[in-house]
């Protein structure tokens, strides 16, 4: 049977951004290294998708190409319904602007020898959106306010030295404020902070996102910091390049289907010591994660999931495909399984 052919959305109903087919891979003296493969997702105006794994999954580097910081090898990122490497000079800087990143590191991400005050305005300055020294002062000062950090004076003519590490991060959050932006992509944005700091600044992000209905792209390895920020939202879980499991924060975090899923979650540590101890632990059959430069063959968990059958698992990559109206799975036992128990139930 013939697919049916896409129709692209129109500004008016795209999605905010859009990743179609996302891959990018790199040349190293080792080979070619597949960050990412295929990954499709989607943030709606105002909305939070966190994107969840463990280290080298692939959560940064869609990060990066979905900010236009790098070009992906295959696949497209669209802004609005347009790929932002087709788009003019114009429709690139309104990406630009309305597209804002925060970066992991505070210590790093600000330049040591420019006061918060030039940090905040550089971009101000440099694209006219404010007129003298006067003006850009009340604009950082402002900006400093939205982050909570008050008074704004005693911070502007500080440099980062002089800062806490929450400090400087909530100055990285002022700075991308500064443009207005529509979408925030924040990669790992606290997990360097002390835990009364990181939820003081997760408060603050989700004012911004209440408040100004700003979008976030919010990447994170801690499944407990993305329960928390993006309850309302939803959750892409990353191994190995790939999506794995997709769908609404509360369905993935209180009934995971995919075991990936099932052994992040069962791997939270549990501060009350009744429930630690009553709480299932997921048995993987090895704790090795695959290089990136020898994947296996088929589904690339299947060295690891205690549900891993001969036949498919080990042959056929599996497809991220709809287990229902709001997820999404990429296994071939759930879904199989899924399947004959709702023909059991029809």
């Amino acid at each position: 049977m013939p697919e049916t052919p896409t129709i692209p959305d129109s500004p008016a109903t795209a999605p905010l951004l859009r990743l179609s087919g996302l891959e990018q891979v790199f040349d190293t003296k080792r080979g070619k290294v597949p960050a990412v493969s295929g990954v499709d997702l989607k943030v709606e105006a105002g909305k939070v998708l966190c994107l969840v794994g463990e280290s080298g999954c692939g959560k940064t580097t869609t990060a990066r190409a979905a900010a236009g910081l790098t070009r992906p090898t295959g696949g497209s990122v669209e802004y609005l319904g347009h790929d932002i490497h087709r788009m003019g000079a114009a429709e690139w800087q309104e990406y630009r602007e309305a597209v804002q990143y925060i970066h992991q590191d505070p210590y790093a991400s600000l330049n040591p020898v420019r006061t918060v005050l030039s940090s905040l305005t550089a971009g101000l300055r440099k694209h006219k959106k404010v007129k003298g020294r006067h003006e850009a002062r009340q604009a950082a000062a402002r900006l400093l306010e939205q982050v909570e950090l008050t008074p704004a004076e005693s911070y502007l003519d500080k440099y980062p030295h002089q800062l806490s590490g929450g400090q400087r991060q909530r100055v990285a959050v002022a700075r991308a404020l500064a443009m207005n932006p529509k979408l925030l992509i924040a990669d790992e944005s606290t997990s360097m902070l002390d835990v009364s700091i990181r939820v003081s600044l997760l408060n603050t992000l989700g004012g911004l996102r209440d408040d100004l209905g700003v979008g976030f792209m919010f990447i994170t390895h801690d499944l407990a910091v993305a329960k928390y920020f993006a309850w309302d939202g939803e959750i892409a879980v990353m191994y190995l390049g790939k999506v794995v499991e997709h769908g609404p924060t509360p369905q993935v975090i209180n009934d995971p289907q995919h075991p990936y899923t099932k052994a992040l979650i069962a791997a939270v540590c549990e501060p009350d010591p009744r429930l630690a101890r009553s709480k299932k632990t997921i048995p993987l059959r090895s704790a090795e994660i695959p290089s990136l430069t020898a994947l296996p063959s088929g589904c690339t968990f299947h060295p690891r999931c205690p549900l891993a059958e001969s036949g498919d698992c080990d042959t056929t990559p599996p497809t991220l495909a709809p287990l229902d109206e709001r997820r999404r799975l990429a296994c071939h036992v759930v879904a199989r399984d899924h399947v004959a128990a709702q023909a059991g139930t029809g």
